[in-house]
């Protein structure tokens, strides 16, 4: 499970230096560092898309916190910045299913208690 403190604390290390915040209204969460990723995301019509002159480092964390509570399962923060080499540019802040207990990851069918009960049914209908 997430510790809420350390998110927070990571998300205002990033925003800090940030130039904006943009989200897909899905799962795809973004601490956008420079021009270039500012602008790469106007350019894929990302909307929300708030800069740093809109709202200040706390706002855009919380906005950040807002936007990962309303997203999907699938959802993620990242911090990204422009690189030679563009996969190098992004940084895990919140990682996919960093959130989910181990318990939600384990299927909830249990086989031997499925076959427990049809046994129990038919040693009923035997007895009957």
């Amino acid at each position: 499970m997430l510790d809420l403190i350390e998110v927070f604390d990571r998300l205002d290390e990033y925003t800090a230096n940030a130039k904006g915040i943009a989200w897909d209204t899905c799962h795809k969460i973004y601490v956008l560092m420079d021009d270039e990723q500012m602008a790469l995301m106007k350019q894929y019509n990302y909307d929300p898309l708030i800069s740093s002159d809109e709202m200040t480092s706390k706002e855009m964390s919380e906005q950040l916190m807002k936007w990962y509570q309303e997203s999907c399962d699938l959802r993620f923060i990242q911090a990204v910045s422009t690189t030679p080499n563009p996969n190098d540019g992004f940084v895990s802040i919140i990682g996919q299913f960093e959130d989910q207990e181990e318990d939600e990851e384990e299927d909830e069918y249990d086989e031997d208690d499925f076959y427990d009960d049809v046994d129990e049914d038919e040693d009923e209908n035997v007895r009957g």
